[in-house]
């Protein structure tokens, strides 16, 4: 069965990867209630590795053409995942709300595209480095919040 090469297996493997990556960080923010949850951050990663995926795969005879460049499309993953990430940023009460979403949006969909590009250690390794941010600091900055000192 053509449709099933190697390659095609290989292009599911990175995507299913990339959503699992997601959703281990998306379930963080999920039991967290905020508001970019587990579907969210599957979906980020999933698009990410999707878009690198089709810049990296993209028809041999194009790579002669003056107007190809494949970084194209994954560089704009980044300005995409910027936007979405803005329109979760907000301000209360004198106070800045959403960025740790739109960080960890950015982060995720990072994680994504090192997956799309075959780098599954650092992607992996980046993925549990998020939860250490988003899990470990998170609780450090509540003890230092309960117990300031003077």
């Amino acid at each position: 069965m053509e449709f099933l090469s190697i390659d095609t297996m290989q292009m599911i493997y990175q995507i299913t990867l990339a959503a699992v990556l997601g959703m281990l960080v998306g379930f963080e923010r999920e039991y967290r209630g905020k508001p970019a949850g587990l579907r969210t951050y599957m979906l980020v990663a999933l698009g990410a590795a999707l878009f690198t995926i089709l810049s990296v795969a993209s028809p041999a005879g194009d790579i002669g053409r003056s107007s190809f460049d494949p970084s194209r499309i994954a560089s704009q993953v980044v300005v995409g995942i910027g936007f979405i990430g803005g329109g979760l940023i907000i301000f209360k009460n004198d106070r800045m709300e959403g960025l740790t979403t739109a960080a960890g949006l950015w982060a995720t969909a990072a994680i994504g595209m090192a997956v799309g590009f075959g780098f599954y250690i650092v992607a992996v390794y980046s993925t549990l480095l998020v939860l250490f941010v988003l899990w470990v600091l998170r609780a450090l900055e509540d003890h230092i919040h309960r117990n300031p000192q003077d």
